[in-house]
């Protein structure tokens, strides 16, 4: 008689009551999944790897045998046996021929008087120096007028060129330089000023950084305020948020759990990110108050709540999150997660040959009515089958009541091929936050979070729409000072074009 046995005789026994006992069991279980899970966001892997044990596209036939005898014949015999594509070694990295050339001419030791050259013999090698630091001198010529003209001044002088920061010291570059490293490459403020003393011998205040980077923000406002409206403007959005800690001013040494509500435009490419106080739904009822269409966004409830207070918003769920609900419940229950998991598999690689070939969104939702409908329709009837017959309240009950859940709002998917099979470009695009609170881990006010949300919106755009975020944001800064307000749409990342000088 096993431990099971004995407890279950010992509750039986009027010990505990029979619903007592099934109820703290069920709780151990969950207890137990989910330090099996922390361990493995601390220990393991964070990839959701899965290979089915056949091929995708083959059913696997059940003649009524059971889980553990199957799982028993295969750990008694198993035979690996599969055909891998043999990848051909790039061989050496190829220097780049855009790179400043720089060459040694080397003689040889022996006196070479009275020899012919028959040849060269050349080596490339690639290396490095520190980025370039330099200080620009402005020399402005004035001249006199020897006759004078009514209504001019008798010196003539050329206006100084427009910087970013009136009577500031920093140009363009100097500044989406630092902005750039600290937000894209993770190198808080106070990393930087230690390598410019380290590298140029330079001593720059932190207080004098904080006061070039609020002084950019206050430039780029309007910008990004065009940049909100122009991501809003759509008919399909898709929408995600992840926390910041703030400082807060009212506890020292304590810190607020503020939040960046994502916003995405699939349609153009455009990110915003809005920071809030809070996770409640006061954040986006504000945001979307005009918002008509499909919003794609996981199970989180104030998306229902906004959708139940706004009738013109139709929600549109994440395949990537039902997903990762069976993944987690693979251990427990490797039959069902296994056969979920493979069926998803199968819609994502209908969406990998439709990117792979370049299908466009018209092409896409032709070929989804063909290919992709019947197995998303044939996953959606084994859901609500196994879910009806599901009494488990361990992980794969809850796998299956939140696919029974969210797997009808995906259905739009397949009649508009704009619309993506889940959220995961709005999660790439909220990765470097992730990465860079990890680094400057907190933002010194609500204020800070604000700017921060700013430049990660200008940042996320600019990755989507592959624009170099560098040479993006030293032009605009150059430009936008005196950039007509009519044409603010040409800065923003989709429309830029660097000005030649």
């Amino acid at each position: 008689m096993n431990r099971s046995d004995l407890c279950y005789l010992w509750a039986v026994n009027d010990v505990v009551p029979i619903e007592q006992y099934k109820a703290l069991e069920a709780k151990f279980l969950a207890l137990q999944h989910e330090l099996e899970q922390l361990k493995r966001l601390i220990f393991g892997s964070k990839r959701e790897r899965f290979v089915p044990a056949v091929a995708a596209e083959q059913l696997m036939l059940d003649f009524g045998q059971s889980e553990e005898v199957v799982e028993a014949e295969a750990a008694a015999t198993e035979t690996i046996s599969y055909t891998r594509k043999k990848v051909a070694h790039p061989g050496r990295t190829v220097l780049p021929d855009h790179l400043p050339t720089e060459e040694v001419i080397l003689e040889p030791e022996e006196d070479t008087t009275g020899m012919k050259l028959i040849g060269e013999e050349i080596t490339e090698t690639i290396d490095y120096r520190p980025g370039v630091l330099f200080k620009r001198r402005v020399i402005r010529r004035k001249y006199a007028r020897m006759t004078p003209v009514e209504g001019e001044t008798s010196v003539v002088i050329a206006p100084l060129p427009e910087r970013p920061i009136p009577k500031g010291i920093a140009e363009a570059g100097l500044l989406a330089y630092l902005i750039v490293s600290k937000y894209l490459d993770h190198l808080p403020f106070y990393r930087q000023i230690e390598r410019f003393k380290r590298e140029h011998n330079w001593v720059l205040q932190k207080t004098t950084l904080n006061d070039w980077f609020a002084a950019c923000c206050t430039l780029l406002e309007p910008l990004s305020q065009r940049l909100m409206e122009r991501t809003l403007d759509s008919d399909y959005l898709q929408a995600d948020e992840s926390p910041i800690k703030v400082l807060d001013k009212d506890s020292p040494g304590s810190t607020h759990q503020g939040y960046m509500w994502v916003y995405r435009n699939p349609v153009n490419g455009l990110v915003f990110f809005d920071y809030r106080k809070g996770r409640g739904m006061h954040g986006p009822k504000e945001r979307l108050a005009g918002f008509k269409g499909l919003l794609q966004c996981d199970g989180y409830k104030v998306y229902d709540s906004l959708a139940a207070k706004q009738p013109d918003v139709r929600l549109v769920s994440c395949l990537a999150h039902i997903r990762r609900k069976f993944f987690e419940a693979k251990e427990n229950s490797p039959k069902k997660a296994t056969e979920a998991l493979s069926r998803i598999g199968q819609l994502y690689d209908l969406e990998r040959t439709y990117r792979e070939e370049g299908c466009h969104p018209e092409q896409i939702a032709a070929r989804r009515q063909v290919e992709a409908r019947p197995l998303f329709e044939g996953l959606l009837e084994w859901v609500k089958e196994e879910y009806g017959n599901n009494l488990s309240t361990e992980n794969i009950g809850k796998a299956l009541r939140y696919a029974s859940q969210q797997l009808p709002r995906l259905e739009p998917y397949l009649s508009d091929g704009r619309i993506q099979i889940d959220n995961n470009l709005i999660e790439n695009a909220i990765r470097p936050l992730a990465l860079g609170r990890k680094n400057y881990l907190f933002a010194g006010a609500h204020s800070g979070a604000e700017r921060t949300a700013m430049i990660y919106s200008f940042l996320a755009s600019c990755k989507t729409l592959e624009v170099n975020p560098l040479e993006w944001m030293t032009d605009v800064l150059q430009r936008v000072g005196s950039h007509p307000v009519n044409r603010i749409d040409e800065l923003l990342p989709g429309n830029w074009k660097k000005l030649e000088v």
